[in-house]
């Protein structure tokens, strides 16, 4: 995701007095000033970091919660292994790539991986939705039964081209992409969420450096996520395609996984 455009106004807020220092720490690591008028306010309150617009028919906070709510619902009864998302980046019985997933966002599909047994590498480059993603974490390491899903998550802020490029290390054996793109989800939460992230975000233009990036350092698969009737991103071309109703996994094969111990 981009970084933060120019001209969307953003303050910080404590909603409860005993976090007001608490909030100054963020302001500061967010550069966001705490007072004066804005269109949009990052919350700390007794639920966690929240971004919500401001105004009387603003659609409500978006936060990112491992523990409750849609993700929740989604590891309990998604699917498990049977997931596209798994097929897509290699999961099969005694298989379970290192991912690096590179366009994380509110880390909802990196948490479907890291539930399913995979070590996942996030990157977030626009520094208020890795404050989200951040803290978010922070709490569900907290909780017992997700707790040792997120701790297979490990969360890098920056640009994930610039990152890739200079890797230090084993390299990730996939690496998982879902550029910003206009998608036809038509969900109230998704709407709601890019009604929020427009502002500061936009469509993934660098999307072609991305992917040769992530060819370039991937060890065994890139895969690409995309709307199901979107174009194929520029540049190399997929291997195959697995494909749902609304989206579609472009797959660039390098070569086979190796079996390994499950977790």
């Amino acid at each position: 995701m981009n970084d933060q455009r120019p001209g969307a106004t953003i303050r910080m807020d404590a909603l409860a007095p005993h976090l007001a220092e608490s909030a100054a720490v963020w302001a500061a690591r967010l550069t966001l000033a705490q007072e004066g008028d804005a269109q949009f306010a990052m919350q700390l309150g007794e639920q966690g970091l929240q971004l919500v617009e401001l105004g009387p028919q603003a659609p409500g906070p978006v936060r990112v919660d491992f523990v409750e709510g849609a993700v929740a619902h989604r590891r309990l009864f998604g699917g498990g292994t049977g997931q596209m998302i798994a097929k897509a980046v290699g999961v099969q019985p005694g298989v379970r790539p290192r991912v690096l997933d590179a366009t994380a966002g509110l880390g909802r599909d990196g948490f479907v991986l890291a539930s399913l047994g995979c070590n996942v590498t996030l990157i977030e480059r626009q520094p208020l939705i890795a404050a989200l993603l951040e803290d978010g974490l922070a709490r569900a390491a907290c909780d017992r039964d997700v707790g040792p899903i997120v701790s297979r998550m490990r969360l890098l802020t920056g640009n994930a081209i610039e990152l890739m490029s200079n890797w230090q290390g084993e390299p990730p054996q996939v690496i998982y992409l879902d550029p910003m793109f206009p998608h036809r989800d038509k969900s109230a939460l998704v709407k709601k969420e890019m009604r929020l992230f427009r502002p500061f975000v936009g469509d993934d233009l660098d999307a072609p450096a991305l992917l040769a990036a992530a060819l370039a350092l991937a060890s065994h698969r890139v895969v690409v996520k995309r709307p199901r009737k979107a174009p194929v991103i520029d540049g190399s071309k997929p291997g195959y395609a697995l494909e749902g109703k609304s989206s579609r996994y472009d797959i660039y094969p390098l070569k086979k996984l190796p079996a390994a111990n499950c977790p």
